[in-house]
């Protein structure tokens, strides 16, 4: 286990906290900063670990879920601002 990988591990236990606020806030609005929160620490998890294991293809899915992330977000706001 490299330096990479122990990185991608603590990335990915930040995303506990976020499910946390996704599942029980009641604002919307918190749900949705925990939503880009998320999104942001996958992508940064997938970038470390395609250092970790020399694999081109995880930059790939990381620049997918990168955009695929800022759209749901945007998508999400959209159907929230119903109820604002």
């Amino acid at each position: 286990m490299n330096a990479w990988m122990v990185g991608a591990v603590a990335v990915c236990i930040g995303l506990g906290p976020c499910a946390m606020v996704c599942l029980r806030a009641q604002d919307s609005l918190q749900r949705l900063v925990a939503l880009e929160m998320a999104g942001v620490l996958v992508t940064l998890a997938l970038v470390l670990l395609a250092e970790a294991m020399q694999r081109s293809l995880f930059l790939d899915l990381a620049l997918t879920q990168a955009l695929l992330a800022f759209g749901g977000g945007l998508v999400f706001a959209r159907f929230v601002e119903r109820w604002l």
